[in-house]
């Protein structure tokens, strides 16, 4: 109880998030970012997905394929993990997730207390599994299941909501929790439950709740220029879980070795006292690396 305790007084949206807002608005597409580590992770990491950073370790978690998906139909099969791993690359401890054709693990968030993590079928409009896990013993309890893939999750600490985003961030979803923190019943389908998504300039890949009606969110999309060849652009967006608008978007022009975009998966930003230091593992199996970037804010 103690380690969680001191760890949540760390790194609670209610302690630390309000100039984490107010910094994250501050970047510009001109913000200077300053690379200070790149750490290749020293595990097999297969396919990175989601990070939250939970005073100095790393949560990641990951999907492994071991056959490929044929088609929209077939999301093929694999295993889903989460990673707990310190600043050197060093792995500590992992569990599997899921069960069956759910193996693809998706965004993770933490609360404070419990990290949340969604598993779903490696293709749209499928089935998931939502979990909570205890940081300290990984000790992983099932919440609920739905019927689409959810590819992101967050639960803001003040909040009795837990909010979803689904394949390509195309749709939101809310759920009410009750005080034990079960899903409160609906007979409502996930057709009347979703809410579109009315960006289209990045598909969110991993999220974060950085107050109780926002969460930070980034992700990647793909443009195919007059040549044939394609561009990746990666960016953050704050997206308003009240009205599901974002409130801020920002591109980030930072690219890994192998051309992809920083926030092509798992990130986690956090405050400074000169601005931000942003964490990102952009790359899969064995150019996986964690790369470390700082920007200095007035």
């Amino acid at each position: 109880m103690k380690y969680l305790l001191s760890f949540w007084l760390i790194t609670s949206p209610l302690f630390a998030q309000p100039s984490l807002l107010e910094k994250i608005k501050q970047l510009r597409p001109a913000t200077e970012w300053s690379q200070t580590a790149a750490v290749r992770l020293q595990f097999p990491s297969f396919h990175p997905q989601g990070m939250v950073k939970i005073g100095e370790f790393f949560y990641m978690s990951s999907v492994e394929v071991t056959r490929k998906r044929r088609d929209s139909s077939d999301g093929g099969e694999g295993v889903g993990h989460l990673f707990k791993f310190d600043a050197t690359g060093k792995l500590l401890d992992k569990i599997t997730l899921g069960e069956g054709a759910m193996y693809h693990l998706g965004g993770i968030d933490f609360d404070g207390k419990y990290l949340w993590v969604p598993v779903a079928e490696y293709r749209p409009n499928s089935r998931s599994i939502i979990y909570k896990v205890e940081p300290e013993s990984l000790t992983a309890q099932e919440v609920m299941r739905f019927e689409d893939h959810i590819g992101a999750i967050v639960h803001p600490p003040s909040s009795q909501t837990l909010s979803g985003a689904s394949w390509g961030s195309r749709h939101f979803y809310h759920w009410n929790l009750d005080k034990a923190g079960a899903v409160t019943k609906t007979t409502n389908t996930p057709e009347k439950q979703r809410i579109s998504n009315p960006s289209f300039y990045i598909d969110y890949q991993d999220c974060h709740s950085i107050s109780p009606n926002l969460m930070l969110c980034g992700g990647l999309q793909k443009f195919k220029k007059n040549d044939g060849t394609m561009l990746s652009l990666g960016g953050l967006e704050i997206v308003n879980l009240t009205d599901n608008r974002p409130v801020f978007q920002v591109p980030l022009l930072l690219w890994s070795p192998t051309g992809a975009p920083m926030t092509n998966n798992p990130f986690f930003i956090e405050s400074t006292a000169k601005g931000l230091r942003a964490y990102f593992v952009p790359d899969d199996d064995a150019a996986s690396t964690l790369f470390v970037y700082e920007a200095t804010l007035k």
